[in-house]
């Protein structure tokens, strides 16, 4: 990984930290899609291809995710997880509600 590439790796690191949780909402192709939000799908992506390579499958995700968030605002999802013995609630909220 080349130092444009390291230096991209840890602004998505920082994003993941310190934005990504006080944010609000969940990536929309990840709450869809199930597996991992926009931001860990572009490390994974720019630490394999590089940016120069990633850049427009990075795109076209972001445009998925787009996509994602347009059916998730129409479907309104909501409900509870049972992932072992304690219920986790979930839903997507849209940035602008």
């Amino acid at each position: 990984m080349g130092p444009a590439a390291r230096a991209v790796d840890h602004a998505i690191v920082m994003y993941q930290r310190r934005i990504s949780p006080r944010k609000g909402w969940r990536c929309a192709y990840g709450v869809l899609h199930g597996g991992e939000g926009c931001s860990g799908a572009a490390r994974d992506l720019f630490s394999r291809r590089g940016l120069v390579r990633g850049a427009v499958p990075m795109v076209v995700r972001f445009l998925a995710c787009y996509q994602a968030a347009r059916m998730l605002a129409l479907a309104d999802v909501q409900g509870v997880c049972c992932c072992g013995p304690i219920p986790i609630p979930f839903g997507w909220k849209s940035p602008r509600s």
